[in-house]
């Protein structure tokens, strides 16, 4: 019986210890302002609370309509996304804490907070407040680069010279029809665009907010998004911001 109290511990410390490591790769934590199983924004100020939790153990936290600093904003998959999961019966008011990497692939669970308070506010509290307390067993530390340079989002040579970075890089407009007619195909989490070949040109994978697209070429990786009725793909090249506008079809 010792042996297996003793097995087990060592199990779940690797299994903390394996998330803790995914977790210390991020900076940056996203949270939506209204959470799935509530009805209006912020309810309780829930979503407020959850951001000062993420804060209180050192990640930099954004809501998902906040504006991001540039190297997310190039690069959401930079950030971890943050949520609530309500597992809620009659009797209890229960709540996990949960992480996701841009994929959706969950990569921290905390231990469920619970309250049998019959008040909702109150409750919520109570379980949130429970479920933040096992936060502390991450040892949360920040072991990634110290920005996700956008630079980083297409590989350089390594031979080229530094270039100095202006402080707001001007996309430059490249012909609406670049790649001519692009056909959008489902694929797991997004899509992939194809050419009239048919050859797939570049792959786009959801994030957390609408029209908003990490995308993934051959030879150049960035970001595909929505902007009024057009579509843009942005990414850098010879550390210049460039913007193409793409003629896709759904």
């Amino acid at each position: 019986m010792k042996k297996a109290l003793v097995l087990l511990a060592i199990l779940f410390s690797g299994f903390c210890f394996a998330q803790t490591e995914s977790v210390n790769n991020y900076k940056y934590v996203i949270i939506p302002e209204k959470f799935s199983f509530l009805k209006e924004a912020n309810k309780y100020n829930l979503n407020s609370l959850t951001k000062m939790v993420f804060e209180k153990y050192g990640f930099t936290v954004f809501y998902t309509n906040d504006q991001m600093p540039s190297d997310l904003a190039l690069n959401k998959c930079a950030a971890l996304y943050g949520d609530l999961l309500d597992d809620s019966g009659i009797l209890a008011t229960n709540l996990n804490i949960v992480l996701k990497d841009c994929s959706g692939k969950t990569v921290y669970t905390s231990e469920k907070g619970r309250s049998k308070v019959k008040d909702f506010k109150k409750a919520y509290y109570e379980a949130l407040r429970e479920a933040a307390a096992s936060m502390a067993a991450l040892n949360y530390k920040y072991t990634g680069p110290a920005t996700v340079a956008p630079t980083a989002i297409a590989s350089q040579p390594a031979s080229q010279p530094t270039v100095a970075q202006s402080p707001a890089p001007v996309a430059e407009n490249l012909p609406v029809n670049s790649y001519n007619q692009l056909f959008a195909q489902p694929i797991a989490n997004g899509y992939q665009l194809v050419d009239t070949t048919p050859k797939v040109v570049v792959k786009m994978y959801k994030t957390s907010q609408a029209d908003y697209y990490t995308a993934q070429g051959d030879t150049k990786n960035g970001v595909i998004f929505k902007k009024g009725n057009d579509w843009f793909f942005e990414y850098y090249q010879n550390d210049k911001l460039v913007s193409e506008k793409l003629n896709i079809k759904f």
